[in-house]
C-alpha cells in the first residue's frame, strides 16, 4: 500500500464535507506531475487530507476507493479517483511542524504547489504519531523578565529537553 497527500482549500471542499458525503471523486487536477501521482494510485491506498489556505495542515485520512479512471473519454486524458474518509487526525499537523521536523525529503515541502504528492513511509508514520501528541500551550511569561537573555535561553533549553 502506498500513501499520498491530497490538498484542497477547505472553503472549496473540506474534510468535514467529505465525511458528510462519505465518498467523492478526486478530479480536476491538471498539473502533469500531480496527474502522474493520481495515475499511480491504487484502490486501498491511503492518503492524508490536507487543508490549504490559512489552515495549511493535515486534518484527516482518506482511502483511495477506486483505481484511477479517465475523467473523460475525450483527450486530453486526465485521471481521477474516488476517495472516502477513514478518520480525522486527533489534531491537525501543520505545515510549520512538518517543515521544522528532521524528515526525509517530502514533496509537500519541496514542491509546495502540487496538489497530489506521495508520502514516504517514515513521514506518514511521523505525521500520524505527531497528530496524537497534544500541542503544548505557550509558556507563561508572567513574572519573568522578558528582556532577559538568560530566561529565554533557559526556556529554550527546557523545551528542547522536554522538561
Amino acid at each position: 500500500m502506498r500513501h499520498w497527500l491530497l490538498k484542497e482549500e477547505p472553503t472549496h471542499y473540506s474534510y468535514a464535507r467529505l465525511e458528510q458525503d462519505r465518498q467523492t471523486v478526486w478530479s480536476g487536477v491538471r498539473n502533469p506531475l500531480a496527474q502522474r501521482h493520481l495515475a499511480a494510485m491504487r484502490r486501498g491506498d491511503e492518503g492524508l487530507f490536507y487543508h490549504t489556505g490559512n489552515e495549511r495542515a493535515c486534518v484527516g485520512i482518506v482511502r483511495i476507493a477506486s483505481d484511477p479512471a479517465p475523467e473523460s473519454p475525450q483527450p486530453p486524458l486526465y485521471w481521477q479517483v474516488r476517495v472516502e474518509p477513514v478518520r480525522r487526525l486527533a489534531r491537525p499537523v501543520t505545515l510549520a511542524e512538518i517543515r521544522a521536523a528532521a524528515l526525509p525529503p517530502f514533496d509537500l515541502v519541496r514542491l509546495p504547489r502540487l496538489s497530489v504528492v506521495p508520502v514516504p513511509t517514515p513521514v506518514w508514520k511521523w505525521i500520524l504519531a505527531r497528530s496524537a501528541v497534544p500541542v503544548s500551550p505557550p509558556e507563561s511569561t508572567y513574572g519573568t523578565n522578558r528582556g532577559s537573555r538568560s530566561s529565554s535561553a533557559a526556556a529554550r533549553a527546557r523545551r528542547r529537553s522536554g522538561t
